[in-house]
């Protein structure tokens, strides 16, 4: 939502501004200088990257323009369920999770956490991670380098579409530039005519700089931007994920894992001890239960 605004205040302070100065909002309206340098965007995305990274950077285009999931009620939850999971492998031993981590879709632990269990990236960190640590003879400092690479690899795949939106928001000025140049072109070619006709082809190429610029600076770089900070949301949660499954695995009591879990989140982010120690003591009250 914030990145819409955020348009709608760049988009609108430039019309605004030219309107302001007596222009003529028509004279911005070249489809065909536009056409240029879109298409020409569009085709170095196909030509420089696969498929896949394409994808990737169309999913977080739409991401960027959504919101984002992460708040401190998100991550109350999110401590909830480590809680939950932490307490019944205390109580009950980590193999009874093994029927939760097979099949979680069809696991009542997990089932309390819908969206969770949509994510399926972080359901598999999870998941695989408990996998490893139920069948035992495995060192806690193995899992935690297991998860740590697990991590960096989302990271490696997260980068490329990055990159690539980035490096076609540098080459939007160049396009704009080849825009104006052929603008001159047909400029030129209408030499000798009516100067009316003259002056609009040469405010025309003036144009095609004007959105090469425009759209590089206030719309594709900054969406490159905001999918950036967005993955190091993700990296932030992960890493929550990590530091609570580590300390776990570690040896460490369940309200102490998520503890350390909470610590690892940014100040904004972090819920309060209190609800946390209370949502968790809720949870190993629920696990307790289970297990009479």
């Amino acid at each position: 939502m914030w990145v819409i605004i955020g348009f709608v205040v760049v988009f609108g302070s430039i019309i605004g501004g030219f309107l302001m100065e007596k222009g003529n909002l028509l004279v911005l309206l070249q489809p065909a200088e536009l056409l240029i340098i879109a298409g020409a965007a569009l085709g170095t995305i196909f030509v420089a990257n696969p498929i896949p990274t394409v994808r990737r950077m169309m999913k977080g285009i739409a991401r960027a323009l959504g919101s984002s999931r992460y708040s401190q009620s998100f991550y109350l939850e999110t401590l909830t369920m480590l809680g939950e999971i932490f307490q019944t492998a205390r109580k009950q031993g980590l193999a009874k999770l093994e029927g939760d981590v097979e099949e979680p879709e069809k696991s009542a632990l997990f089932g309390k956490y819908p969206g969770f269990l949509k994510d399926h990236h972080a359901l598999s960190f999870v998941c695989d991670t408990l996998r490893v640590a139920v069948t035992g003879g495995v060192g806690a400092y193995e899992i935690d380098q297991v998860m740590e690479i697990d991590i960096e690899a989302h990271h490696a795949e997260a980068h490329p579409p990055i990159a690539a939106l980035q490096t076609v928001a540098d080459s939007l000025p160049g396009l704009g530039i080849v825009a104006a140049v052929l603008g001159i072109v047909v400029t030129m070619g209408a030499l000798g005519g009516p100067p009316n006709e003259i002056g609009h082809k040469v405010a025309a190429a003036l144009v095609g700089t004007f959105l090469g610029i425009l759209l590089c600076y206030g719309l594709v770089g900054p969406l490159a931007s905001k999918i950036a900070a967005l993955n190091a949301e993700d990296g932030t949660y992960y890493q929550c994920l990590r530091t609570g499954l580590a300390a776990f695995v570690k040896g460490s009591p369940p309200s102490l894992a998520v503890e350390f879990a909470r610590r690892s989140l940014p100040h904004e982010m972090r819920p309060d001890f209190k609800k946390v120690e209370a949502a968790v003591r809720t949870a190993g009250a629920a696990a307790r239960g289970k297990a009479a």
